[in-house]
């Protein structure tokens, strides 16, 4: 499986880009913040992609930074959210702004994209807070902090969760902590510090 392109970005359309790589043009689907971050044609590029195979069609969509890509998959697995549905979403919304819609059940906020009504956005919602917390958010307004997959800092949000914290919740006190303590901070000194963000 294609999982990342490096070259230069050769053209650009609507809602795909054309990434030149080693004198092959591979067509990328790819959503409004991701063709607006790539950078003006000629210049040198990096996608991460996921490759969607169906009875008829073979597509290449990209994405501007991996977690970006990572809440596509998760809202393709939603009932009724296809690649289109969900390249609106994040054309709409930042991964953060994702994030605390669903962690918060802000399903107004995921109507915001086009083609997505107040069901489909609740179904969304519901469907994904659980799972808000564990993948990166970004930076947005209002965003859930996110802790690296693995690691101390993955094993902290664990702990806190194991011990009845919501996930949105223990992610955000376990950012704090690192921020508090730096990134080699050991998972014993995360939870702790952490702990008392959390239940202050």
């Amino acid at each position: 499986m294609i999982a990342k392109l490096k070259g230069l970005l050769d053209e650009t359309g609507a809602d795909w880009a054309v990434i030149d790589v080693g004198g092959v043009g591979y067509l990328v689907h790819c959503s409004s913040k991701t063709l607006a971050a790539l950078g003006d044609v000629g210049e040198a590029c990096t996608v991460y992609t996921d490759l969607q195979v169906s009875e008829n069609d073979m597509r290449l969509l990209g994405f501007a930074e991996g977690a970006e890509r990572d809440w596509f998959r998760l809202l393709t697995q939603v009932q009724g959210v296809g690649s289109k549905v969900a390249l609106a979403i994040l054309s709409a919304l930042s991964t953060g702004e994702l994030q605390a819609a669903c962690a918060g059940g802000d399903a107004a906020m995921v109507a915001r994209a086009q083609g997505v009504g107040p069901k489909l956005a609740s179904r969304i919602v519901n469907e994904l807070k659980d799972k808000a917390g564990a993948l990166p958010g970004g930076g947005g307004v209002g965003a859930v902090p996110a802790t690296p997959a693995g690691g101390a800092s993955a094993d902290a949000v664990s702990a806190l969760e194991n011990l009845g914290f919501k996930p949105a919740v223990a992610a955000r006190a376990v950012a704090a902590a690192q921020g508090e303590l730096g990134e080699d901070a050991s998972e014993s000194d995360l939870i702790r510090v952490a702990l008392k963000r959390a239940a202050g």
